[in-house]
């Protein structure tokens, strides 16, 4: 349906259901098309049943052109959470933008697996390296308020976000600039987590993540530079029976595991995302070195 004639009277109005046809003809997703326009609306994304009930009512024509309009950059790659400025990440509500790397689902299996670990820890000291949008970090705080929980970017746009996040969802994270465990002083954790860059400077996928802060995806030729500062830093931050639990591209998990046994770092394992890949990799400090 063309907008212009709706707008001019040559064509009814454009119904909530007939906006969300349009979208799915174009090339979006269902569920994409409904948060979209939810979004347009002013509602909650998670609002379906809301559209369910109201597919006969008439859609307001600025509303329609935003809805459009976003459509178009959804079919250009640009994440949901960058469009609707928000991303539901282990049940919480964050803000998000093109400032920090669009938190994925998968990433929530580090979190689990941190909370593991650091079940019979009293009062545990965590950090979370290249925390982006705080996605990790606050997470982590959420489910263990008596953490004590640190948060370093090397990006102070990125911070910017989480910190908002953090303010908006009153959770007390302690935040340093600067790259890896540089900014980390003296301070060791019982646990370092890390969704740090992982994708290989020449990985043909970079096309479809264009819209994403490249600093948060690309790390040197095989992807695993930044993972290997991290291993080496993390030797002297970490207590003896802490982990170091990172995040780490889909065929990655047996050299990860060959980084963490060579620094001397005992318990090596992997742990698969949501769809069964190896994506997660950690091992454990000995107790007594």
């Amino acid at each position: 349906m063309n907008i212009l004639n709706v707008l001019a009277g040559d064509q009814p109005s454009v119904t909530v259901q007939s906006a969300l046809n349009w979208a799915q003809h174009q090339g979006v997703t269902r569920l994409e098309a409904q948060m979209l326009l939810l979004h347009g609306l002013g509602r909650a994304l998670h609002d379906r049943v809301w559209l369910l009930s109201h597919g006969a009512d008439a859609v307001d024509p600025d509303v329609h052109l935003t809805f459009q309009a976003q459509v178009a950059r959804r079919l250009a790659n640009e994440p949901m959470a960058y469009i609707t400025g928000q991303k539901e990440f282990f049940g919480l509500s964050l803000w998000v933008d093109a400032r920090a790397l669009d938190p994925r689902a998968d990433t929530e299996v580090l979190v689990e697996w941190a909370l593991s670990c650091l079940a019979d820890v009293p009062a545990p000291q965590v950090v979370d390296l290249g925390t982006g949008s705080g996605a990790i970090a606050l997470g982590l705080k959420h489910c263990r308020p008596d953490a004590q929980v640190w948060a370093t970017d090397l990006s102070a746009d990125a911070l910017a976000v989480a910190q908002a996040n953090a303010e908006r969802l009153a959770l007390a994270i302690t935040w340093r600039q600067g790259s890896w465990c540089a900014p980390l002083g003296d301070a060791q954790f019982d646990a370092i987590v890390s969704n740090p860059p992982y994708v290989a400077d020449h990985d043909p996928h970079l096309r479809t993540l264009q819209h994403e802060p490249l600093q948060a995806l690309v790390s040197g030729h095989d992807g695993l530079d930044d993972i290997r500062q991290i291993v080496q830093q993390a030797r002297s931050h970490v207590c003896p029976g802490g982990w170091l639990l990172m995040e780490h591209g889909f065929d990655q998990a047996l050299a990860v595991q060959d980084l963490l046994l060579n620094a001397g770092f005992e318990q090596v394992q992997s742990r698969p995302d949501l769809a069964g890949i190896l994506r997660c990799t950690g091992g454990r400090w000995a107790t007594m070195k």
